[in-house]
C-alpha cells in the first residue's frame, strides 16, 4: 500500500507492542558446520517440484518449476549480523530516512515522521476485516527499535532483524556479496525437497507461530509472544531454520496477483532495473511470522505468499541471503 495507504494504518490504541514480552530471550545458536566453503550457509541441490497451492487463491494454480542449486543461510539474517554491515558502511535504512511530503500528501503529520508499522495486540476487535484494529505506524521504529523509541536490541543479537524493507535487504546482499531468493528458490529449499499438500493447513508444531485466538489471545505454547532468535526450532531436511513462522522473509520477486503470472524461466531474482522497468510497488513475501494462526492466516506453509508494500518497514518481516555457486 506505500505511505500513502499507511493512513488507514493510523492506530491511537492497542493495549502490547510486539516488542513488550516475557519469555527467554536465548536460543542456543546453531552450531558451525565443518568443511563448508561458506560459513553459516548450506547447500540446496538443485531439482524440479510442484510449486505453489489451491489453499488460497493468490497460491495457484500450481505449477512444475526447476531450480538450480545455490547456498543459502541457515537462519534469518539476525540484528547482530545486520549491526555490522551497518557499522562497515554506514547504511540507513529506509525506515530511517525522512519522508518527502511533496511525493506523501494528506498524511497527518506524525506519519511523515520515519517509522516503520508495529503490531499491537488491541483492546477490542470486530471481525478480521480491518488491519487497522491491530497495526500502528509508530514513528521512530526501525531496526534498533522495531516496536518503536521505547524499544530497543540490547541483548538481542540473535533475533532476526525486522523492520527492513527490500531496499534495505538488497543492500545487505549486495555488501555480502550474494542475492535475495526468487520466490521460487525460497519454497523449494522450505520444502526440503518434501511435497505438501496443496490443501494442507496444519499448524507446525515446531515453528514459531500463533497459539489462540488471533489478535486478543497467545497462549505462546511454542515458547514466545512475539519474535524468537533464530535456530530456537528444529531445522528442516536441509539444515535450514524458521522457514517457517518466526518473521516473514523477503524475495527478490516483484508480487503478482497469481502464481502462474510469474515466470520463473526468466529470472524474476532479478532487480527489476536490470529488466527496464521501474522498481516493483509489492514484492513477495514467504514463510508466515508468529502472527499466523489458525483462525486468521494459515501462511505458515511453504507454499504461501503474501505481496509487501516495498517501501514499507513492518515488524514482522525479516531476509535471508543466497549465494549461487557450485559447492
Amino acid at each position: 500500500m506505500g505511505l500513502i495507504g499507511l493512513l488507514g494504518v493510523w492506530i491511537l490504541g492497542g493495549r502490547q507492542a510486539q516488542h513488550a514480552r516475557q519469555e527467554p530471550l536465548v536460543c542456543p545458536l546453531p552450531s558451525p558446520l565443518a568443511d563448508t566453503p561458506h560459513p553459516g550457509m548450506v547447500w540446496v541441490p538443485g531439482g524440479a517440484f510442484d510449486m505453489g497451492s489451491t489453499l488460497y487463491p493468490e497460491e495457484g494454480p500450481p505449477q512444475r518449476v526447476q531450480v538450480s542449486g545455490f547456498w543459502m543461510d541457515r537462519t534469518e539474517v539476525t540484528n547482530d549480523e545486520f549491526a555490522a554491515f551497518v557499522k562497515a558502511t554506514g547504511y540507513i535504512t529506509e525506515a530511517e530516512r525522512p519522508i518527502d511530503p511533496s511525493k506523501n500528501r494528506g498524511l497527518p503529520a506524525p506519519m511523515l515522521q520515519p517509522g516503520a508499522v508495529v503490531f499491537v495486540i488491541p483492546n477490542d476487535v470486530r471481525g478480521h476485516g480491518n488491519v487497522t484494529q491491530w497495526w500502528r505506524y509508530t514513528p521512530g521504529a526501525q531496526w534498533r527499535h522495531p516496536g518503536g523509541l521505547a524499544s530497543d536490541i540490547k541483548g538481542k543479537g540473535a533475533l532476526p532483524v525486522v523492520a527492513v524493507t527490500i531496499a534495505d535487504a538488497r543492500a545487505y546482499a549486495q555488501w555480502k556479496g550474494r542475492d535475495l531468493p526468487s520466490e521460487a528458490e525460497w519454497e523449494w529449499a522450505a520444502r526440503a525437497a518434501r511435497p505438501e499438500p496443496s490443501s494442507s493447513h496444519e499448524q507446525p508444531r515446531h515453528a514459531n507461530t500463533w497459539q489462540g485466538l488471533f489478535p486478543v489471545i497467545n497462549l505462546a505454547e511454542d515458547g514466545f509472544v512475539g519474535v524468537a532468535p533464530v535456530g530456537c526450532y528444529p531445522a528442516n531436511a536441509l539444515g535450514l531454520f524458521d522457514m517457517v513462522g518466526n518473521v516473514w522473509e523477503l524475495t527478490a520477486d516483484a508480487w503478482t496477483p497469481q502464481l502462474h503470472a510469474a515466470r520463473h524461466n526468466d529470472r524474476p531474482d532479478a532487480p527489476p532495473q536490470a529488466k527496464g522497468l521501474t522498481p516493483a510497488a509489492q514484492h513477495v513475501i514467504k514463510g508466515g511470522s508468529f502472527l499466523c494462526a489458525p483462525n486468521y492466516c494459515m501462511r505458515y506453509r511453504p507454499g504461501a505468499r503474501q505481496p509487501q508494500d516495498s517501501d514499507l518497514a513492518t515488524s514482522h518481516l525479516g531476509f535471508r541471503t543466497i549465494l549461487r555457486r557450485e559447492p
